[in-house]
């Protein structure tokens, strides 16, 4: 499943940047993704877990997200937001995924899909979080940042 994700997370941040500017059905969005893209069955599976995940618990995952930024977040760019709400629904719900890679992974997102520095706002902000939600896991040995 692992090998799975990263394509997975990739579909998940562009279906979420096109849910957020049209406001498309997201049944019909996962359709049209898993018939451009044909994921395979893992990468099927967790795509439409994560873009089911963020919209079912969207309010509870901007709350998160909301006091980490110094503005709203509906005036964050829409590729950088798909991607916090994203890496967010992972800390937060997906607890057999290491933060590390959680914000790695988000990071990636960014610097490929982003604004120039889109990355570094990433980092900052599910770096602040992992803090809050994954703070035993950080202060595991090894993990000490």
């Amino acid at each position: 499943m692992a090998g799975s994700r990263t394509p997975a997370r990739r579909l998940a941040v562009q279906a979420l940047y096109q849910w957020q500017l049209a406001g498309q059905d997201i049944a019909d969005i996962i359709a049209q993704f898993c018939e451009e893209q044909a994921p395979n069955a893992a990468q099927r599976e967790y795509f439409s877990d994560l873009l089911r995940g963020v919209l079912t618990r969207l309010d509870e995952l901007d709350d998160l997200l909301a006091p980490l930024l110094e503005r709203p977040l509906a005036q964050v760019d829409p590729v950088e937001r798909a991607v916090l709400r994203v890496g967010a629904f992972e800390l937060a719900h997906r607890p057999e995924v290491p933060y590390r890679v959680v914000i790695n992974e988000a990071v990636e997102l960014a610097k490929r899909f982003g604004a120039e520095q889109g990355h570094r706002f990433v980092n900052s902000v599910l770096d602040r979080l992992a803090r809050d939600l994954r703070a035993v896991e950080r202060k595991a040995p090894g993990n000490a940042s």
